[in-house]
């Protein structure tokens, strides 16, 4: 079964729902969903889906997810929660040089200046400049690959090449993998935050003794390992 067999209003869900589910994409999803209520896919269907027979049908893919993030897919999946429309965030001015000893950071997102999004799934990145007294978001980045993109996590690394931080709810480790080879650290909030209180967490980074790697992206004498963040991928 194809995206073009669905109804606008079921596509927007499935879609919604496979943003919430880290490692899983929309085309895997409707895949579990065909095997859980059969063809065709209907809004009457998915409203009778309950939760064993929706994480039977996705096997060991859902079951390693946690029981609350799968919960909120479902009630997507269903059209109870679904978000209300919202404008993106307006970028400020930013040129070259406007920020001495800044560095650049970027947070995966779905809604708002929210950092709630995996790197696979969000629908953007949002992208910061950082120093120790000044934060300005500068870009707003959108993730839908082009058509015959062949490795999207490689199309969403080139996306961030330009940052030297990754802030994501998570991310696989071959994706990992492509982010640390394009010298961008990845850091991981398994909870989601709000995008501008971990940039103010940052910068009180920047201000005390930043990581050597991150001095040197400043151009500053390097400090202590220890400050930075814990969560960092290895």
């Amino acid at each position: 079964m194809s995206g073009s067999d669905l109804s606008r209003e079921l596509a927007l869900r499935i879609g919604l729902a496979a943003r919430t589910l880290p490692g899983i994409e929309a085309g895997a999803l409707v895949g579990m969903l065909v095997d859980a209520v059969g063809v065709p896919l209907t809004e009457e269907k998915l409203a009778g889906l309950g939760m064993k027979a929706f994480r039977q049908a996705g096997g060991e893919a859902l079951l390693a997810i946690p029981i609350d993030t799968v919960k909120a897919a479902l009630k997507l999946l269903k059209g109870e929660e679904m978000p209300a429309p919202a404008e993106l965030p307006r970028p400020e001015a930013y040129a070259e040089g406007d920020m001495p000893a800044s560095i650049r950071v970027a947070c995966a997102s779905n809604r708002d200046e929210d950092l709630d999004g995996h790197f696979g799934s969000c629908a953007r990145f949002l992208v910061y400049q950082v120093s120790a007294s000044e934060a300005r978001l500068i870009d707003v980045r959108a993730t839908e690959a082009p058509a015959g993109v062949d490795d999207k996590n490689v199309w969403r690394t080139g996306l961030v090449a330009d940052c030297q931080v990754l802030n994501v709810v998570s991310i696989g480790g071959p994706a990992a993998a492509k982010v640390v080879r394009a010298n961008v650290h990845p850091v991981k909030h398994a909870e989601g935050r709000k995008a501008r209180e971990v940039v103010a967490e940052l910068q009180q980074v920047l201000a005390g003794s930043p990581p050597p790697w991150l001095a040197r992206v400043m151009g500053v004498p390097a400090g202590t390992l220890e400050p930075f963040m814990p969560e960092a991928e290895q």
